[in-house]
């Protein structure tokens, strides 16, 4: 090699050997760091499923109940001769550890707060049956079967209600859009009705417009009395009517007559101050209060016998409200309801309880026990404070309906807003009540007859006429 190129060699093993400043002494102090590790960018929280199960049918037994989930929430809750209960749904939470939901709901007519717990657990309860009538909660056979959850309700006035549940999309037969029926309003139907299994009366008694006793049965119309009588009570069978008035033309009636259709003519039973003359539901017996030394009592009578008419009560009463079945009445005081037996027994509960505090209690008021249900009343009164949906009115208007449950207190008010109602009667299968009302348009003030199933819907006008009773 010539020592001409030893220069241009030099030069190349520096450049080779040098750091980034391009002195080897320099690279030797600060060998080349290794790059910091980046820290992995935070991964996004897992996706916490909202999926719930709907379209469900919870259900259970003593007492028998059912509650339908459809894809909001609880849509009702059902039980045996009580009016079905719709729910408003609410807020859905998942305990996802024990694979467990809570549906929470509103119980619209009363405001009352509703939880339904649905855990995934198998479940062995009675078989409910095939088809449910829209009115009360599906019956149970004897045979047993497992089911995919086990179900409770916990109603803050009802109580807690435990049971199973299944998947039950048949029940659920209208599956919406939601977004397009909002864009398409012209497409929305009514909902379907919550009665439809009802029997229409075929005996009613009433008041004409002229004030005169009028017995329907079927289409024969026939005028009982020309003249007014105080009260009139109609057998279950639509046959014979019983019926008091006035002979000396004073306000308390002082007969007691009984018209026979098939024979079409009246005989008097019993003579003296009589008031509130009422069947028993096998119509062998009256019930009826009888002024004895200016005080009302409870007298009772074999309906082929009045001679057998004797004291079932002594102590003062101002009403007479009904037959709870073939060996109980009820009446009233000016402060307590009375279940009076033929055993001497007594059970009392205070009208303030039954009435709440939006309700006058007077002997105008009239309380009528469900035909099938002894726990739930039908209650007749006029009313002091401004009801929900209802404009107060100082004259006809301030009147309504309202049911109360006995064991829950429940109370549900049924009048339509600006609609009077008076003298309230149920029908034979429990499904109808039929009042004496006057609408708030209706300008001439004439009173009729109309007809509301016991849930609040279907209202209509029935006949002409008012304080209907019915027979069969």
């Amino acid at each position: 090699m010539s020592l001409r190129t030893l220069p241009l060699l030099s030069t190349t093993v520096l450049l080779l050997v040098g750091g980034p400043s391009g002195t080897f002494g320099q690279a030797a102090q600060q060998p080349p760091k290794p790059p910091a590790p980046q820290t992995a960018p935070a991964a996004p929280a897992a996706p916490q499923s909202t999926h719930y199960p709907i379209l469900l049918l919870a259900f259970g037994s003593d007492p028998n109940w059912s509650l339908r989930i459809g894809q909001k929430g609880p849509e009702r809750l059902d039980r045996p001769n009580y009016p079905p209960i719709p729910l408003e749904p609410a807020e859905v939470t998942h305990e996802a550890a024990a694979d467990s939901w809570t549906y929470h709901a509103k119980d619209l007519a009363t405001g009352a707060t509703v939880a339904v717990h649905i855990i995934r657990e198998a479940c062995t309860g009675p078989t409910p049956a095939a088809t449910a009538t829209p009115s009360a909660a599906p019956a149970t056979s004897l045979s047993e079967q497992k089911f995919t959850f086990r179900a409770s309700v916990d109603h803050a006035q009802i109580g807690i209600l435990s049971g199973c549940a299944r998947i039950a999309p048949e029940l659920f037969p209208k599956i919406t859009n939601p977004a397009a029926d909002e864009d398409d309003t012209d497409k929305k139907k009514p909902d379907p009705p919550t009665v439809t299994n009802f029997k229409s009366p075929v005996a009613v008694a009433y008041l004409n417009a002229s004030q005169q006793l009028v017995l329907k049965r079927g289409a024969v119309v026939r005028v009982v009395s020309t003249k007014r009588p105080i009260d009139f009570s109609l057998s279950h069978d639509g046959k014979k009517l019983l019926f008091t008035r006035s002979d000396s033309g004073a306000d308390t009636a002082d007969s007691l007559q009984l018209y026979d259709s098939d024979a079409a003519r009246s005989k008097e039973l019993l003579h003296g101050p009589i008031r509130q003359p009422l069947w028993s539901q096998d119509d062998s017996r009256i019930a009826l209060l009888k002024s004895v030394d200016s005080q009302w009592q409870v007298w009772t009578l074999a309906s082929g016998t009045p001679e057998s008419a004797a004291a079932l009560y002594i102590g003062p009463v101002t009403a007479l409200h009904g037959w709870i079945d073939a060996h109980t009445v009820l009446a009233s005081d000016q402060k307590n309801a009375f279940w009076i037996g033929d055993d001497n027994s007594l059970r009392a509960v205070t009208l303030d309880e039954i009435y709440g505090n939006g309700f006058i209690v007077s002997t105008t008021g009239t309380i009528r026990v469900h035909p099938l249900n002894p726990d739930l009343l039908l209650i007749s009164a006029s009313f002091t404070t401004q009801l929900p949906g209802h404009a107060k009115d100082v004259g006809v208007l301030a009147y309504s309906l309202f049911l109360y449950e006995l064991r829950s207190k429940r109370r549900v008010v049924l009048t339509p807003p600006d609609q009077s109602a008076q003298h309230a009667e149920w029908s034979r299968d429990g499904l109808q009540i039929f009042f004496t009302g006057l609408a708030g348009t209706d300008s001439a003030r004439h009173a009729a007859t109309y007809r509301i199933f016991w849930d609040g819907t279907g209202l209509r006008r029935y006949l002409d006429g008012s304080n209907l009773t019915i027979g069969q």
